[in-house]
């Protein structure tokens, strides 16, 4: 029998040390969802610093209650405090992380979509106990806008400016007027975007999660793009029912019951010279290579809905690191593409890649 373990107190106090700020780093999440939520973050940037009372009176609040949010946010470094006048500032570079709907650096959707996560905290806690996972109909609605808002950015800031120049073949393709298929396209807004700068092309927008199809075609109807964009409920892994020249998953397949049969369905509707666009996390297949705060984030986000969700219908629940490169490239081979390109792109959250029949 072994002794018992030595304590190294330095080492000891320094953990202590890292977990008391994850603690404090999750009160201050909170406090930056209640933020977001209620406007407090647009209304400091758009009017200017203000007192906790000044600051209750413009957004019709409790003022005790600004008044201690406005601490939490100060003390955190969020937000400035001037003593001298208790005044409270958004400084710029912070306001285009807080404030800043739909900017490339905005992260109002991640606030949004963590109380969704919380909600689902004891059917989670069951699925550890006795296997199978979270449906998304157990969700509330938070989840679902913050998962749009979360997405806008990359369409806003990330799809037109770096994604389509960095494919030839598909800007190709949709410039001389293709048909194209978005698979798990969600409330639509990747297709919505592709259909405004390109109009000559075709769009239809596929999920299984039905009530994300009305919002999708509420969208496109506000956009004005309904006359060359659609929508439809459909499971894509059992089959689509047409030809398309151009098929996207964004961020979607390391989410799916069977990501082979997904795959499959894909190549299988790909015309000859047809591009498969998939974007999907950037990870490691290594967990060593993942030590980093995002990979933290990830698998957090994968027991409260990547993984849970799949399982949840007795899938492969790969999560949110399962679709990693040399994944991408097994499953792509196995389904059936010739050839399978990492677009060479620099970007922290998630890898592009371009497969071809």
């Amino acid at each position: 029998m072994s002794g018992a373990a030595v304590i190294d107190p330095a080492r000891q106090e320094k953990f202590v040390g890292k977990v008391v700020e994850q603690i404090s780093g999750t009160m201050t999440t909170l406090l930056g969802a209640i933020g977001d939520r209620l406007g407090l973050f647009k209304n400091l940037s758009e009017q200017g610093p203000a007192t906790s009372t000044e600051l209750a009176s413009r957004t019709n609040l409790n003022e005790r209650y600004v008044r201690e949010w406005l601490g939490g946010m100060a003390t955190a470094g969020y937000l400035n405090y001037d003593a001298a006048t208790n005044h409270f500032s958004l400084p710029a570079e912070h306001a285009s992380v807080l404030a800043q709907e739909d900017g490339p650096f905005f992260v109002g959707g991640m606030y949004q979509m963590l109380p969704a996560f919380t909600g689902v905290f004891d059917h989670v806690l069951t699925a550890f106990r006795s296997g199978g996972g979270v449906s998304q109909s157990q969700y509330s609605d938070m989840m679902w806008d913050g998962l749009e808002r979360f997405s806008s950015t990359w369409f806003e800031n990330l799809l037109l400016q770096q994604w389509i120049p960095a494919m030839p073949d598909v800007k190709a393709h949709l410039e001389r007027g293709c048909d194209l298929a978005d698979v798990g396209c969600g409330r639509g807004r990747g297709i919505i975007k592709l259909a405004q700068a390109f109009p000559r092309s075709r769009y239809v927008g596929y999920d299984n999660f039905g009530p994300t199809i009305a919002r999708a075609m509420a969208n496109a109807r506000e956009a004005g793009v309904s006359d060359r964009v659609r929508f439809e409920e459909r499971d894509v892994s059992k089959g689509l029912p047409a030809q398309f020249d151009v098929i996207t998953t964004f961020d979607v397949v390391h989410d799916a019951v069977d990501p082979l049969q997904l795959l499959q369905s894909i190549r299988r509707s790909l015309r000859p010279r047809g591009v498969y666009v998939c974007l999907d996390v950037n990870c490691s297949d290594k967990l060593e290579e993942n030590a980093n705060p995002l990979g933290a984030m990830f698998h957090g986000v994968s027991v409260f809905y990547c993984m849970t969700t799949s399982l949840a219908n007795h899938g492969a629940g790969l999560g949110t690191l399962g679709f990693h490169e040399s994944k991408v490239r097994d499953l792509c081979e196995e389904a059936g593409f010739s050839s399978v390109r990492r677009v060479p792109l620099e970007n922290p959250f998630n890898n592009l890649y371009e497969a071809k029949p």
